[in-house]
């Protein structure tokens, strides 16, 4: 069976920690060099204009790039390393590869990551071209919240980066002003099939990335692409009683969808930031509170704050030592019509230092009440 050999950041002769900017320099200094525009008759030049769309068309998709680094590292593109970190068998993993039943038997959904990162096997929607109607990406994100946002409920805003159909072109990726014309490459159907032997691999077309025409002058806010990647601000709700690892699903606030499809959806996973008060368990709130040796042995009354932003007033009796805790009902977190409780800890504090007058005070006591010291 035949296998991946390419290794896409050579092609584009950027480091595997290239960031997003650094590889979209890379392509369009590569991409207008090597353009068939620009080297009529040169058969070497299309052919790695070719290679220069395919390595961006993966590793400018944030997905697709995680699951190509992936295969990677597995040894997938005939370049890393097999089983356990052997080498291929037969010879070194420069020269060799792994097949896919080798993958398939060694790492089990491999060729999932490999059809995902392809379009292995896709079908076009029905009465739709190849690179007709698709549903966009869905965008997953951790957001931090507040402590008492995510106890008491609230809104927060996130700024989420999406890519939208560039302003300047329109999205056709053409110059203003000028033309598109057929992509050659794809006959105009925007996608490309390789392979032999047992299987073909259908992908996006690299040299109109997927969208059967090609500018004649590329855009220069988008080099070509048609789409740009944009920051954008949503204001999301947040429910009482949300704890870390809660996931939220917005429809349609994903990514584009591909000639008019549906965007995908937003996932948002919460993580919740400490309180240096509060600490949950449950829906029960704990905190501990300092008292003073007067006050734990007469006995008093002190004020307490609650996670709902109330202060409840919490008597101690006399004789309380260090460590006892209180329990005030339905203090605590309000989820699913259930309320969960507030326990307060106290800690009796000790001064450091006494003048003397405290320390004839305190000494007067401790003979009194028979106290060794």
């Amino acid at each position: 069976m035949p296998v991946a050999t390419k290794d896409y950041y050579q092609i584009l002769g950027v480091g595997e920690k290239a960031d997003q900017e650094e590889i979209k320099k890379a392509y369009r200094k590569l991409a207008k060099k090597h353009h068939p525009d620009a080297n009529k008759g040169d058969a070497k030049a299309s052919e790695r204009f070719k290679e220069i769309g395919e390595a961006y068309s993966v590793l400018s998709d944030p997905t697709k790039r995680k699951q190509y680094d992936q295969m990677r590292r597995l040894g997938a593109m005939g370049f890393g390393r097999g089983r356990a970190g052997q080498p291929p068998p037969g010879g070194p993993a420069a020269d060799q590869g792994f097949s896919f039943e080798d993958l398939q038997g060694g790492f089990g959904n491999i060729s999932d990551l490999f059809s995902s990162l392809f379009d292995l096997g896709k079908k076009p929607a029905s009465g739709a071209r190849r690179a007709g109607r698709q549903k966009g990406q869905n965008v997953e994100y951790v957001v931090e919240i507040p402590f008492l946002t995510a106890m008491r409920g609230g809104r927060v805003s996130v700024n989420v980066a999406i890519t939208e159909d560039c302003t300047t072109c329109g999205g056709d990726g053409a110059a203003p002003g000028t033309n598109v014309r057929r992509c050659e490459e794809c006959k105009g159907t925007g996608q490309v099939s390789f392979g032999q032997g047992g299987f073909a691999v259908q992908r996006p077309c690299p040299a109109c990335f997927g969208r059967g025409k090609i500018p004649e002058t590329p855009c220069p806010s988008c080099g070509g692409r048609g789409t740009v990647r944009q920051q954008r601000k949503i204001q999301i709700s947040v429910p009482p009683g949300v704890d870390t690892g809660t996931r939220v699903r917005l429809s349609g606030q994903g990514e584009r969808g591909s000639e008019g499809g549906p965007p995908g959806d937003l996932i948002i996973t919460y993580k919740v930031k400490p309180h240096r008060f509060f600490k949950r368990d449950g829906l029960d709130i704990h905190v501990t509170v300092p008292i003073n040796i007067a006050q734990a042995t007469l006995g008093s009354k002190i004020r307490v704050r609650t996670v709902g932003g109330k202060k409840v007033v919490l008597r101690i009796p006399e004789g309380t030592q260090s460590g006892t805790k209180f329990r005030i009902r339905g203090q605590g977190i309000g989820k699913g019509g259930r309320m969960g409780d507030q326990y307060v800890e106290v800690v009796v504090e000790v001064p450091e230092k006494l003048s003397e007058d405290e320390q004839r005070a305190m000494q007067e006591f401790a003979t009194t009440t028979g106290l060794k010291h």
